[in-house]
C-alpha cells in the first residue's frame, strides 16, 4: 500500500483481526454488486470506503426521482442517468485507490455466468425474484459465494449462499411463490441502509476470513421493533449440483394454504377445535401473543411431534413470511392440515385471548 492508503485505512489495520494483511486482501478482492438501488447503494459505498480494490456494478436502470427517498448515492442532478455509470463515478470520487467497472446491462441467462466468473464473490441487491434465482444458479455454476439481502416494508433479510459448500438460495426458497406477494410494496427509506450495511459486513468477513459468516443462517431485522432474529436452514445437495440456469416461472400464486384473520375468528366463534402455533422468536412471543403454542421457526424441525395431524393447525408469525416457510416445511413432512395466517399477528389485533386456544 502507498503511504496515502496506509493512512486512509489506519482504523482497519489497527484491528488485530484485519491488520495490513487483511487490508491487502480487501485491496486484491474482486466483488460484483448486482443492483445499484436501495441495497446496492450502501453496499457499494461501504465496500469502496473499506478499500475493496475491484468492484463491478451491474444495473440497467436509470435514476428516478422516486429512488431518492432511499438510494442515497444519487442526487436530483442524477435523475435520468445510468445508475451503474453514475455510481461508478461517485465511488471513484470517494476512493481513487480502487478500480470500478460498470455494466449498464440487465443480468440474464446469457451473460450472468460470464460476468460473475470474473469476480471472487457476488452481492445480490436486486429487487425481484427472477434475478435472485438467476444469481443463485449462476453462482453455483461459477462456484462463487454470494451475499443476499432483501427488504419488505419494515423488514429486511440477510444471508450468504453457496459459501464453502453451504446452502444455496434455492435451499431456503425452493420456489418464488414462497416469498409472498409479487406486487410492489412501499419500504421505509432508512431500511435499505441498515440491511445494506449488514450485507457489506458479510462481504468483508468473507474476504478477510473474519468471524462467523451467515452461511446456512437467515438474519431477519424488524425495524418497527428494532429487533433481530435468525434461523438456520440446511443445504439440499441437489441444489448445489445445478448444471444450467433454471427457467423461472413467475407466479403470484402459492401452494401454501392460507387463512385470513376473519376466517379464523369465525371458526373459533363456532367452537371449532383449532391448534394455533406461533413461530416467532421467544422474546417476540413474550412481548405479545394470542395464546398459541410457541415453537420458533428455527426449532420447528425438532418439535414437529408437538404439532397435531388430526385437527386444523393455524401457524402465524408477525406478518406471514415465516409462517409460510413453516407450513412449507411441515408439508414436506406429510402435514396436510396446516394453514398460514395471512397478515400474521398484526391481522389479529383486537382479538380477545379467550378467542384463541
Amino acid at each position: 500500500m502507498t503511504p496515502q492508503e496506509q493512512n486512509r485505512y489506519q482504523r482497519h489495520t489497527s484491528l488485530p483481526e484485519i491488520g495490513t494483511e487483511g487490508q491487502l486482501k480487501f485491496k486484491k478482492a474482486r466483488v460484483l454488486v448486482i443492483g445499484a438501488g436501495g441495497l446496492g447503494c450502501p453496499v457499494l459505498q461501504y465496500l469502496a470506503a473499506a478499500g475493496v480494490g475491484h468492484i463491478g456494478i451491474v444495473d440497467s436502470d436509470v435514476v428516478d426521482e422516486s429512488n431518492l427517498q432511499r438510494q442515497i448515492l444519487y442526487t436530483s442532478a442524477d435523475i435520468g442517468l445510468s445508475k451503474a455509470d453514475c455510481a461508478k463515478q461517485k465511488l471513484i470520487n470517494q476512493n481513487p485507490f480502487i478500480e470500478i467497472k460498470s455494466y449498464a446491462v440487465r443480468l440474464n441467462a446469457e451473460n450472468a455466468v460470464k460476468l460473475i466468473s470474473d469476480y471472487d464473490l457476488v452481492v445480490d441487491g436486486s429487487d425481484n425474484f427472477r434475478t435472485r434465482y438467476l444469481v443463485s444458479d449462476a453462482c453455483v455454476l461459477a462456484q462463487k459465494p454470494f451475499v443476499f439481502g432483501s427488504i419488505y416494508k419494515f423488514e429486511g433479510q440477510v444471508s450468504v449462499f453457496n459459501y464453502k459448500d453451504g446452502p444455496t438460495y434455492r435451499c431456503l426458497y425452493p420456489e418464488a411463490n414462497d416469498l409472498g406477494s409479487c406486487s410492489e410494496m412501499g419500504v421505509l427509506g432508512v431500511l435499505p441502509g441498515t440491511i445494506g450495511c449488514l450485507m457489506a459486513t458479510e462481504v468483508l468477513k468473507i474476504i478477510g476470513g473474519i468471524g462467523e459468516v451467515l452461511s446456512g443462517k437467515l438474519l431477519v431485522y424488524d425495524a418497527r421493533k428494532g429487533s433481530f432474529s435468525s434461523f438456520t436452514f440446511p443445504a439440499v445437495e441437489a441444489n448445489k449440483k445445478t448444471s444450467s440456469i433454471q427457467p423461472f416461472e413467475e407466479s403470484c400464486s402459492s401452494a401454501v394454504q392460507e387463512i385470513s384473520a376473519e376466517e379464523l375468528k369465525s371458526k373459533l366463534d363456532k367452537g371449532e377445535v383449532i391448534a394455533i402455533i406461533d413461530v416467532r422468536e421467544e422474546h417476540e412471543y413474550a412481548e405479545e401473543n394470542i395464546s398459541g403454542k410457541s415453537i420458533p421457526l428455527k426449532t420447528l424441525i425438532h418439535n414437529m411431534h408437538l404439532i397435531p395431524k388430526n385437527i386444523p393447525v393455524v401457524i402465524h408469525c408477525k406478518s406471514g413470511a415465516r409462517s409460510k416457510k413453516a407450513v412449507e416445511i411441515l408439508m414436506e413432512k406429510g402435514y396436510t392440515n396446516t394453514f398460514s395466517l395471512r397478515g400474521g399477528i398484526d391481522a389479529m389485533k383486537g382479538f380477545r385471548e379467550s378467542e384463541v386456544s
